[in-house]
């Protein structure tokens, strides 16, 4: 364009300082386009063609985007390596790649549809389909907090139930919130449907579906059929999938907890208000009426909620890794040095959705808490798992203290902790270790330390060891008759007092 922009002002009849101030080009690059023809002008602007690394396996992508457009880039990598296992390629070099190709070839990818198919309307008292859900709500004292709720809807009438936790549930959570339901049904029908979920299934086991032993044992005594639904297969489920969303996007949103009594007490409200009030887009009836038919087609139960009485606070199991720590929500959170090696399993309580209590046994006391956070990929570490506290530092500095019985040691130890407070460990082990080996030379030691103002373990250990070894040589010397007898100087005295003392003249 800059080549034909020059040609057309050079016929206007422009100068070159005008050409160049026009299109603020430098005068040179006028006058090298005015000699140059237009074949020339092109071979100046034509860019070499770059070698891509996928340069090589190009006839076999296009080919599998002609024959396959819903492909997508990570597939096509995957076929890649399956056929040349040798090849080192990123993820986006070869998006990039596949994207280039698309346009130049013009192959745009396609999505392969299924096809649904309309679910009959179950009769009164057939079914109930149940779900499990989570959501992030703001705190009254604008924190956020992780929430987690089972819903119930009965298939026919589309009335609904749900219960909410501020923490995980378990089985027997999963109990009693069906007792629950059962209880707001007023009754319960002849069969209740699943997500293949591992609170209440082991497997499905080609049709012969494995139940959790607790489950097992609740369907039982309350006699239903479970029908699990397999996997991305939404008509099974797609009611309950459903009332999901709507718990999520019309009463969880936006909406501040407080705490969460008062939160399942405003759920209960808002089924009565709007959950089961309002119009259902599908039947054009609302749940509330329809349920009144529906009622009396349920079977009645009996409770069996004293299966769960005794289970208060029902902790969670989770897995000893071996460096010590537990995963919880996608954070890695400590336990206290050699849990791996007594118990590689232990159990969990969230306390006020906030705390993580860790303890050995379900009832047991605790053996690690921590505040639970809300980020991902952290490692949650006490100080004190760090290494063994079995004793602490007050305990081993009062067991020093008592090998050291005088009146300037206190002082002289606390001297020594303030001056290593990180290592002070350490020092004190060191004073312990040599009043139980040296106990005659710790007063010593002490008192020449204190003089020459050496407040170190390390030096006091010096000191007894030199004081020590100079006593051993002047023992050695004295023994061995080498040692020196100290002269008494006499005083002369003059004769005539020794003639007087006689009784001379």
């Amino acid at each position: 364009m800059l080549y034909i922009e020059i040609q057309q002002l050079k016929k206007r009849g422009l100068k070159i300082s005008q050409i160049s101030k026009h299109l603020n080009v430098a005068r040179n690059t006028v006058y090298k386009y005015l000699e140059m023809t237009f074949e020339e002008a092109q071979n100046e602007f034509v860019i070499p063609h770059k070698a891509k690394k996928l340069d090589p396996y190009k006839d076999w992508i296009v080919n599998w985007l002609q024959e396959f457009p819903h492909l997508s880039a990570a597939q096509i990598k995957d076929w890649l390596l399956e056929r040349y296992p040798n090849i080192k390629v990123g993820d986006s070099t070869v998006r990039s790649y596949v994207n280039e190709i698309r346009e130049k070839y013009q192959i745009e990818k396609s999505l392969q549809k299924r096809d649904y198919e309309s679910v009959d309307e179950q009769p009164a008292g057939k079914q109930i389909q149940v779900d499990w859900g989570q959501t992030k709500q703001k705190t009254i004292d604008k924190k956020e907090l992780k929430l987690y709720f089972i819903a119930f809807v009965l298939a026919h009438s589309r009335y609904k139930y749900m219960e909410w936790q501020d923490r995980p549930f378990t089985t027997q959570d999963t109990i009693r919130c069906h007792e629950n339901a059962f209880q707001f049904f007023g009754g319960r029908t002849d069969e209740i449907v699943y997500d293949q979920d591992n609170l209440i299934a082991v497997s499905e086991n080609a049709g012969d579906i494995i139940l959790t032993k607790e489950f097992q044992a609740y369907v039982k005594q309350q006699k239903f059929r479970i029908y699990l639904c397999r996997k991305a297969d939404p008509e099974s489920k797609g009611m309950i999938e459903n009332v999901v969303k709507y718990i999520k996007g019309n009463f969880a949103d936006s909406r501040v907890f407080k705490d969460i009594e008062d939160w399942n007490e405003r759920a209960i409200s808002w089924l009565a208000r709007t959950g089961n009030y309002n119009i259902h887009n599908t039947t054009k009836k609302r749940p509330v009426e329809v349920f009144v038919v529906e009622k009396q087609h349920l079977q009645p139960v009996s409770s069996l909620l004293n299966l769960t009485e005794n289970i208060t606070n029902q902790s969670i199991t989770r897995n000893v890794a071996k460096d010590n720590t537990i995963r919880f929500e996608s954070n890695r959170y400590s336990v206290p040095l050699g849990t791996f090696n007594k118990q590689q399993q232990v159990f969990i309580e969230i306390k006020d959705g906030k705390r993580l209590v860790i303890r050995l046994s379900p009832t047991g006391e605790s053996i690690a808490e921590h505040s639970i956070c809300r980020e991902k990929g952290k490692l949650i570490k006490n100080s004190n798992h760090k290494r063994d506290r079995s004793h602490t530092i007050e305990v081993l500095k009062k067991e020093v203290l008592q090998l050291f019985p005088y009146e300037s040691a206190s002082s002289y130890i606390q001297q020594i902790c303030d001056k290593y407070g990180r290592y002070r460990r350490d020092q004190l082990a060191i004073l312990k270790k040599l009043a139980e080996e040296e106990p005659e030379m710790i007063p010593v030691a002490l008192d020449k330390c204190i003089q020459e103002k050496l407040y170190s373990a390390n030096d006091f250990r010096d000191v007894l060891y030199y004081l020590k070894k100079t006593k051993l040589k002047e023992s050695a010397s004295i023994e061995s008759g080498k040692g020196t007898i100290p002269s008494i100087s006499v005083k002369t005295r003059d004769f005539k007092e020794y003639l007087k003392a006689m009784g001379g003249v």
